[in-house]
């Protein structure tokens, strides 16, 4: 019993020295402001993580706009940088067949500087090529004078001649038709024949050829002026491969076109006959 009265004593006294204390800290600190310091510490150190807690939604979702933002605007300029680059491809693209096409257009410039008649540059609009209707539809017709029958040439040679035609287009009958003859003669000695088409754009038949003529792998076929379709001296094929057969009273001879049958884009009409406007 006494030990616990003791005890209470001591826990009391304890408690009034602790008061007291604190009376005379707090006497101190409001006159002196001596624990500024150390209550500034103190409440930062307790107040910052509460700070920090309340404003981490506000710093997340500014941080994740920001990101967004910088996304979206790095997806834009991919985007815009892919368009662009579509756009010079395809540029590009149209400078090489404008290149082409002035290679092209050289090259007929070139013929017609060669040819001793008037001529009209034409385009290709469609080519319709089997075997039984080997022809071509250009865009020059009646409004611009053409002739049925007139000859068709490209750059490198004789095409055809027109079989057909409309107020602003015609139909060329090629001579790789199987129905195409045409009188020709060989530019090394002067021996005249006759090509016809095959049906085949790249070989034609020249008829009627004896087996002891003279005639040889790589010569050039012209134009003879025979018929008076087509004028003399325009390249028609080259002799590519010549088979005698015994027996038989013509050699077999195969010519390739000296024209590009297939891939002409720009052709030449020419009218027979006519001076070359100035």
């Amino acid at each position: 019993m006494r030990s616990l009265v003791q005890q209470s004593a001591t826990l009391t006294l304890n408690a009034i020295l602790m008061a007291i204390f604190c009376v005379v800290l707090m006497t101190i600190d409001h006159r002196n402001d001596a624990l500024k310091g150390a209550r500034s510490t103190v409440a930062s150190f307790l107040v910052y993580p509460i700070q920090y807690v309340v404003s981490a939604p506000a710093n997340i979702l500014h941080w994740s706009r920001d990101n967004l933002s910088s996304r979206n605007t790095l997806l834009e300029t991919i985007s815009d940088l892919h368009k662009q680059n579509l756009q010079l491809m395809a540029q590009q693209q149209q400078l090489l067949s404008l290149q082409q096409e002035n290679a092209r257009l050289r090259e007929l410039l070139h013929a017609s500087s060669r040819v001793g008649e008037e001529i009209l540059v034409a385009e290709v609009l469609t080519v319709d090529q089997d075997y039984y209707k080997q022809q071509i539809v250009i865009n020059k017709g009646e409004v611009n004078n053409v002739l049925l029958g007139q000859p068709v040439i490209d750059a490198m040679g004789v095409m055809g001649q027109v079989i057909e035609l409309n107020q602003y287009s015609a139909s060329v009958l090629l001579i790789s038709d199987p129905s195409h003859a045409l009188p020709v003669q060989n530019n090394r000695n002067g021996i005249r024949s006759i090509v016809q088409g095959k049906g085949d754009p790249g070989e034609l038949d020249l008829l009627h050829i004896p087996n002891n003529a003279d005639i040889k792998v790589g010569d050039l076929l012209i134009t003879s002026g025979l018929g008076g379709r087509f004028p003399p001296n325009y390249p028609v094929a080259t002799i590519t491969d010549v088979e005698i057969r015994p027996g038989q009273p013509f050699a077999r001879v195969i010519a390739k076109p000296a024209a590009a049958l297939e891939i002409s884009r720009e052709v030449l009409l020419v009218w027979p006959g006519k001076e070359v406007k100035p």
